[in-house]
């Protein structure tokens, strides 16, 4: 108990540990505010990203940063956001949306990293973005390229998409 002088007197005493206390409903609220707008904002800016990645064409063997290099900053950045809303049950739609598109080496790592609890928070997809730009991490985008299939000997045909 802390009494603290001659102005307090007239006060009830009051425990030190008892003043400081967090009302989790409200920081419940605040946390699903949070993942509503993270989740409705993965979907708008993923949205916009899905116009330019239909451009994008990444060779089948792939690495992680050669996708990396070739996708958009805003597939990054919506699949951070939906991490972020949705923690480790994002890993489905992440693993949905880039398949569809054809990144399988991005989805793997994108997939894994959605898996992780608590891992919402930090934008790790982004950070990847902008360090396989900084420091030249896997091999450039190269636009014209087409994806092939053998159709016979010395003979290839465009790849469906």
């Amino acid at each position: 108990m802390v009494l603290a002088g001659p102005l307090d007197a007239g006060r009830v005493p009051v425990d030190p540990l008892r003043r400081y206390t967090v009302d989790w409903g409200d920081v419940l609220k605040f946390l699903a505010v949070i993942a509503v707008a993270a989740v409705i904002l993965s979907a708008v800016v993923l949205l916009w990203a899905f116009r330019s990645l239909r451009r994008v064409r990444v060779p089948p063997d792939a690495d992680f940063f050669t996708a990396v290099r070739a996708v958009p900053l805003s597939l990054m950045v919506g699949l951070d956001l939906l991490d972020l809303g949705l923690d480790f049950l994002s890993t489905p739609l992440i693993w949905i949306i880039l398949n569809r598109y054809g990144l399988q080496s991005l989805r793997n790592v994108a997939s894994i990293e959605a898996l992780l609890p608590f891992t919402g928070p930090i934008p790790t997809m982004t950070i990847a973005w902008f360090l396989a730009r900084a420091l030249n991490l896997g091999k450039p985008y190269d636009p014209n390229l087409i994806e092939t299939r053998r159709a016979g000997p010395d003979r290839y045909v465009p790849r469906p998409r």
